[in-house]
């Protein structure tokens, strides 16, 4: 199964939407990590079905999305947030913490506009950067693609 990862699109329908075209056949599952709200309901109204969660962000007014989330993907957990409410500016300890002891393979977080990728005593932690507004690097994305051996392989994708 194959996992696309957003966050931070702010408002850039035309970077979401390219995105999202691009492999709305070869994913199984959309997950954006807020900052979003408005381009969201846009791409809905092209792709109704688009298998998408989304949570919240601190620039997401109006949304109902909550601003944390445990999906299943194939048998694995994976925590996503936007990642203001748990300081990840100054570092993801929060946030690790919290997906351990949810149970979760995997924790996805945005905010920071900085593409993150790591592997830490058993957990994933991935950053997908901004696709329009990064701070650091390129505009980016992420991808996860979950193995049916049960490997997990995360990776980013500079536009």
């Amino acid at each position: 199964m194959r996992i696309i990862v957003l966050s931070d699109t702010h408002r850039a329908f035309h970077q979401l939407y390219t995105i999202v075209l691009k492999h709305k056949e070869d994913a199984g599952l959309f997950l954006h990590l807020g900052d979003g709200e408005k381009e969201l309901e846009d791409l809905l109204a092209v792709f109704p079905d688009l298998p998408l969660h989304s949570v919240r962000g601190n620039c997401d007014g109006s949304t109902l999305a909550p601003s944390m989330r445990i999906v299943k993907a194939d048998g694995r957990k994976i925590l996503m947030t936007h990642g203001h409410l748990l300081s990840v500016k100054s570092g993801t300890a929060r946030l690790e913490s919290l997906a351990r002891e949810n149970g979760c393979a995997i924790a996805l977080y945005g905010h920071t506009h900085i593409a993150d990728n790591r592997y830490l005593d058993g957990l994933y932690v991935m950053n997908p950067g901004s696709p329009s507004c990064p701070r650091e690097g390129r505009p980016s994305y992420g991808i996860i693609d979950l193995l049916p051996d049960g490997g997990i392989f995360p990776f980013l994708v500079e536009l």
